[in-house]
């Protein structure tokens, strides 16, 4: 199994005669269901058959996919188990699995770019970026002196929506000074 977590350790699973399964890293017998949430995980892990050493880690992904497929929650199409069981013993045998990791790696990207598209809340974010953005550089335009000291108030970066609170009040501050400045000159002229 591939390591797809940054985890260094590999887990060892012991699979004994009377098939139960080993975790030596947490001393506890283990299910298949174990296994297949370690696999959701992206946690890397052998097993080993306890008496031999020999690798069954294949068969045991295999059966996990077995079982799956035997409660309803089939994922893999009659015709592409058909097929895949046509390429054995061929001589596409030898390039299918380097072909079916890359399609799944690919699939695996495209699904996590899908995830992150469909999170509502990160769009929203990035929208009200766009607009702190944009506002940002309308204050710069139009009002460069109270823009600057703005910013030179800002400590520590916060929370965009109380940063674009306190830029409107400051900007409401600085015009009502500005309203009381014309009035005073009004009431000197008179």
């Amino acid at each position: 199994m591939a390591k797809t977590n940054g985890s260094s350790q590999t887990i060892i699973i012991k699979k004994y005669a009377n098939r139960r399964l080993y975790d030596t890293s947490t001393s506890s017998y283990v299910t298949l269901d174990h296994l297949s949430e370690l696999v959701r995980e992206g946690r890397d892990f052998e097993v080993r058959d306890a008496k031999t050493g020999d690798d069954l880690t294949r068969q045991v992904l295999t059966q996990i996919i077995f079982e799956q497929e035997t409660k309803g929650e089939g994922a893999l199409p009659l015709n592409f188990l058909r097929q895949l069981i046509g390429f054995y013993g061929g001589g596409a045998q030898t390039f299918l699995p380097a072909f079916l990791d890359m399609s799944m790696n690919s699939f695996a990207d495209t699904q996590k770019e899908w995830r992150k598209a469909a999170n509502p809340m990160s769009a929203f974010e990035k929208q009200a970026k766009r607009n702190m953005a944009m506002f940002e550089q309308g204050m710069k335009m139009f009002m460069p002196t109270l823009y600057k000291a703005s910013q030179t108030e800002k400590s520590t970066p916060s929370n965009p929506i109380l940063d674009f609170q306190a830029e409107a009040l400051a900007a409401m501050q600085a015009q009502m000074q500005a309203i009381q400045d014309q009035l005073a000159d009004l009431t000197k002229k008179d």
